[in-house]
């Protein structure tokens, strides 16, 4: 999933009203964050294969230590306690901040085809293939995102312009890089999806600008 993943973070709010939106969109996409370096630096490794299903032409052949169940939770862990440490949030807030890191594993076992392990070493593989049908992907995505859009407009308000506007930018943007993804051609090269996969830490600057400009609704 793509939008699916910050649809959590966006209806995360409320629950952690002292967490920042962009440390919420760390939290959800941390396997997505780290996977890149690790592809850039040849520890995984995936390959462009259109058509092995109908959404995305990249076959994930081995990122066990970004996208496994337990590196997931490994990695939860240890950004929940880093969180602790500078914002001394208690062990709720980490808790659901593990959570949140964890559901990436989630959402991507619905999406996937059979290709998420459950730790390092582990030779089964799991998913449930969503991806194989472009419309139960747009309907199930689109969906979870506009149920956390939703929530996030209802648990807080714009201090100022900036906070309506960079929200709904924000919002426009995922919509049109999801789209672009969709109807695009396959991309050229591997080293070109990694490459660019860095750019989702835009998104995460981002999510720290709107929540300076925005503050949980009364």
């Amino acid at each position: 999933m793509f939008i699916g993943h910050y649809a959590l973070a966006f209806a995360a709010r409320r629950s952690l009203p002292s967490v920042s939106l962009g440390t919420l969109f760390i939290a959800v996409q941390l396997a997505d964050l780290v996977w890149p370096v690790l592809v850039i630096a040849g520890i995984e490794r995936f390959e462009i294969r259109p058509g092995i299903t109908a959404f995305t032409p990249l076959d994930f052949s081995h990122y066990p230590w970004s996208h496994s169940l337990a590196a997931m939770t490994a990695w939860g862990v240890a950004f929940a306690a880093v969180h602790a440490l500078a914002r001394r949030g208690g062990a709720r807030v980490a808790a659901l901040l593990v959570a949140l890191v964890v559901s990436h594993w989630v959402l991507d076992y619905v999406s996937h085809r059979p290709d998420m392990p459950l730790a390092p070493g582990a030779a089964t593989r799991f998913g449930l293939g969503l991806w194989n049908s472009i419309p139960a992907t747009l309907a199930v995505e689109g969906a979870l995102f506009a149920l956390g859009v939703w929530l996030y407009l209802r648990c807080t308000v714009a201090v100022d312009r900036v906070g309506r506007w960079a929200f709904w930018g924000l919002v426009a943007f995922l919509v049109a890089i999801y789209v672009a993804n969709l109807l695009g051609p396959p991309p050229p090269s591997v080293e070109a999806v990694a490459w660019s996969a860095n750019a989702l830490w835009l998104v995460v600057a981002w999510g720290y600008w709107i929540h300076r400009h925005r503050r949980i609704a009364p």
